[in-house]
């Protein structure tokens, strides 16, 4: 008897998602199948479901980027990755294009991204190429109580932010702004305070504040109660009382909004570094002129190579990233009323949907 397995998919923008079985076919050379352990909902699944943001694969599509599991199944050339646990890049390149020999897998031409040129992980498995796995110390896991699944996140929550942290070089002496407390930007917040800078984060909501305040925050603002130059005078002040610099901001919009981006750019400093991790498809209009007034910079991030996982990985499993905070489990079954859910905003958590 043939195996299977099953996945929910998009068959239109914001139609509810059916399920489908499937027959599970052996790996092929370089692949590996995968149990799906967990699948993070991200807010690029909510655009490609609600804003008209289009999938590279047609639809039908089962989406979902955020995964976690394990390998039940190995092609030829990735016996060594069977049975084992594992974290799925969320951007998996080619690893042999010019772009990748070259050190640029994030323009990886022919790269793989689930849910988006492949299908994804809402599903109970998936097949992928080895090249894009990151081992999990089941070990180090079991000493930190963490489940498998809610791994899922560090996929694309906590591994984004960790290169964009990374090619920003904020460290020690430094001052880190994060737009946007929940999701990415509260694995932003703990990242880039984990690197040793100062950290500082601005949303709407009071909750999702107070709730990273407790996770490397040094100072929260909501930015319902201040315009833009009020909030950079505060942050000024902030970062004089504080000693840190008052040049040379990174500063990382992580909200994925226009309003957020808006908010960004105002805080240009002499020096800064604006970081775009969040996405949205809402314009915006800026004077382009301040990047080259403050000798600035803008840094778009899209994804992260799979040779960093295993870094941002250990911040996880060494405890200087909290995730059972900021993560809720539900089951992949309710995958409609918790789009809707999370898209209405009425859930603050990152959801893992678990098969």
């Amino acid at each position: 008897m043939t195996a299977t397995g099953y996945r929910w998919l998009m068959t239109a923008p914001n139609t509810p998602m059916v399920r489908e079985e499937f027959a599970l076919a052996p790996p092929g050379s370089g692949e590996v199948t995968v149990e799906i352990a967990g699948c993070g909902v991200c807010h690029t699944d909510l655009g490609f479901f609600y804003d008209g943001v289009l999938t590279k694969k047609e639809l039908p599509l089962a989406l979902g980027h955020e995964i976690s599991g394990r390998v039940v199944a190995a092609g030829a050339g990735a016996e060594q990755w069977a049975g084992k646990a594992v974290i799925i890049a969320a951007v998996i390149p080619c690893g042999q294009c010019d772009a990748c020999t070259r050190g640029r897998p994030n323009i990886c031409p022919h790269q793989q991204m689930p849910g988006n040129d492949i299908h994804g992980g809402f599903a109970s498995h998936i097949t992928v190429p080895a090249r894009g796995l990151c081992a999990v110390d089941e070990a180090r896991l079991a000493a930190r109580d963490l489940p498998l699944a809610n791994l899922a996140v560090v996929a694309d929550a906590v591994t984004t932010p960790f290169q964009a942290v990374q090619r920003s070089g904020v460290g020690a002496g430094d001052l880190a702004i994060v737009i946007g407390a929940g999701g990415v930007g509260g694995y932003c917040v703990q990242i880039a305070a984990a690197a040793g800078a100062t950290v500082v984060t601005i949303d709407v909501d009071d909750e999702k504040l107070a709730a990273i305040a407790e996770h490397g925050a040094a100072l929260t603002l909501n930015a319902r109660t201040s315009d833009a130059k009020a909030l950079k005078k505060t942050i000024k002040q902030f970062a004089k009382d504080r000693g840190v610099r008052q040049t040379e901001w990174a500063i990382f919009e992580c909200s994925g909004t226009g309003a957020g981006q808006q908010t960004a750019y105002s805080l240009l400093v002499h020096g800064a570094t604006l970081c775009v991790v969040g996405f949205t498809m809402e314009r915006i209009e800026l004077r382009l002129s301040n990047l080259m007034a403050f000798d600035a910079r803008a840094l778009g991030n899209w994804g992260c190579p799979p040779e960093l996982y295993p870094a941002a990985l250990d911040l996880v499993l060494d405890g200087r990233i909290a995730l059972l905070p900021f993560v809720e489990q539900l089951p992949l079954a309710t995958i409609n009323e918790v789009f809707d859910a999370v898209h209405q905003r009425r859930i603050k958590r990152r959801v893992v949907l678990v098969p």
